[in-house]
């Protein structure tokens, strides 16, 4: 599994002109799933995400967490997070888990946040989408399962 974070002054989603997800002061969360992923290892990436200390403190440190500071979440589906461009120049994607595992873990990882008792908005699988973001800082962290979970 593999996040792309982004710390965001706001964020949004929209499918056909029409804005389905947006978000203050947050994270924008780009989610690629693996066949090889489980709830098992989307519950340790959703611990590390939710207690990232990326926010700045009041001395302008990156010690708080979205908890911390009230950070919502925009949780974005995002299959081309396994493109393979090792050969040629068009990527592969066979590394990118099948839709209905992947939709399965994608839709866990929303409820998994909500439980958590932040608020989460998100895009809808499979749809061709239009995210649009005010980075904060920038700020742009990369999980991957295979560095925190294995």
């Amino acid at each position: 599994m593999r996040f792309v974070v982004q710390r965001v002054c706001e964020a949004r989603v929209s499918v056909e002109d029409q804005v389905i997800g947006q978000i203050g002061h947050g994270l924008l969360v780009l989610v690629g799933v693996a066949d090889s992923d489980d709830k098992q290892i989307a519950d340790k990436m959703i611990d590390k995400l939710t207690k990232l200390r990326i926010f700045d403190d009041a001395d302008g440190k990156t010690n708080l967490s979205a908890a911390d500071v009230g950070g919502e979440f925009l949780i974005i589906s995002q299959f081309t997070l396994y493109a393979d461009c090792r050969k040629g120049n068009r990527p592969s994607f066979t590394l990118a888990g099948k839709p209905d595992k992947a939709n399965e873990l994608y839709e866990y990882c929303i409820c998994e946040i909500e439980k958590k008792g932040f608020r989460a908005e998100y895009g809808s699988f499979g749809a061709e989408m239009k995210v649009s973001l005010l980075n904060d800082g920038p700020f742009t962290i990369v999980l991957d399962s295979d560095e925190i979970v294995r």
